[in-house]
């Protein structure tokens, strides 16, 4: 596997380790319960060419042939009290749900987060999609959970916070956004937030197998998580090398 690693403890005491390499090799590669928390902003099954990567084709027998595998691994490279995050949209959701399902257990189920957005087209014969479905499954019932709290926007609780909800309106990265970056699938670091700090505690181990435009590394590096990640796009390594150095 190459050693394509990033690691900077001058600033943290966390580390950051990124490789370009197909996620099931690094998988295969890392000892048992040996991660806190997976993330990750999965290929969607557009059958779409992005120019660094082709997506999978929006077929069953192709979407569980690549996922099964990986789930299984992810699985047992999961800590027993850790959590999983799997982002995706409407394409291939019913599918990835029954599959992990089949790893993690339907028990292990924990929530569907909607990550609704603003940015995007609208369609004349279908009402516009301005959503993300994420999956959140656990390894077992003793798992980490943090609370998180947003403001609170009823008169009664005005000036208050509550409780957050599985609905997320986070506004997707706009042209004129600091932390955007030449990746047409980046995702917003305040999206990504939210899944760490409510799943993970300091010095805990993220991992993230579709790093991308490396997003999830960045934002542990700020939280002070350590993280492992690849991509099998070497660009997406060398753009997470480059967020991390000048921290956008």
């Amino acid at each position: 596997m190459k050693n394509d690693i990033n690691e900077n403890k001058a600033l943290s005491q966390t580390s950051v380790m990124c490789w370009a390499v197909d996620n099931l090799e690094l998988l295969k590669s890392q000892p048992n319960e040996s991660v806190d928390l997976i993330y990750s902003d999965i290929l969607y099954g557009t059958g779409r060419n992005f120019g660094d990567y082709q997506d999978l084709k929006p077929i069953r027998s192709e979407i569980e042939s690549h996922y099964l595998p990986r789930l299984i691994e992810m699985k047992r490279v999961l800590k027993q009290n850790g959590s999983i995050y799997l982002q995706m949209d409407c394409k291939i959701s019913h599918w990835i749900r029954c599959l992990m399902d089949d790893v993690f257990g339907y028990d292990n189920f924990i929530n569907e987060i909607i990550w609704k957005y603003g940015l995007g087209g609208s369609g004349k014969k279908a009402f516009a999609k301005k959503h993300d479905n994420i999956f959140l499954y656990s390894k077992s019932k003793d798992y980490v959970f943090n609370l998180l709290y947003e403001d609170a926007t009823s008169n009664k609780m005005k000036g208050m916070k509550k409780k957050m909800i599985d609905v997320w309106d986070i506004p997707n990265i706009n042209n004129m956004a600091k932390e955007r970056v030449d990746y047409k699938t980046q995702k917003p670091k305040e999206l990504i937030k939210r899944f760490v700090l409510a799943s993970s505690n300091e010095n805990d181990v993220v991992a993230d197998y579709y790093l991308g435009s490396g997003t999830t590394a960045e934002v542990c590096k700020d939280l002070n998580r350590n993280f492992i990640g690849c991509d099998i796009n070497p660009n997406a390594i060398e753009l997470t090398k480059t967020r991390l150095n000048a921290g956008t």
